[in-house]
């Protein structure tokens, strides 16, 4: 009974702080449904996209039609990009997903 309290509290915390983050962003002249998918997003840590190319071109192709996609939708685009090149790497997204899944079968 005890954690269906806790987990209610949090859940009560979280959607306080989800609203208050939100009317903070609307403030600013954001749209309401963009302030909350905002503050969402901030407080659960999504909203990034991870993608893996052989080339630069190749990758940023990927990032031009992204932002494309939303610009066909939004006055704005925010864009914050973190590349990690490494030559002579490849397949690192798929391999680490199998180093994960190894260790979880092995406990």
């Amino acid at each position: 009974m005890i954690a269906l309290i806790s987990f209610l509290i949090l859940i009560a915390v979280f959607l306080t702080v989800a609203r208050v983050a939100a009317v903070a962003l609307e403030v600013t002249g954001m749209s309401r449904a963009a302030a909350e998918f905002q503050a969402r997003s901030a407080l659960l840590g999504v909203g990034f996209t991870t993608i893996e190319s052989e080339t630069w071109d190749e990758g940023m192709a990927v990032v031009k039609r992204a932002v494309e996609a939303v610009q066909a939708h939004s006055p704005r685009v925010s864009l914050v990009l973190k590349a990690d090149i490494r030559p002579g790497h490849s397949g690192q997204l798929t391999a680490k997903v199998e180093r994960v899944e190894k260790a979880l079968e092995q406990g």
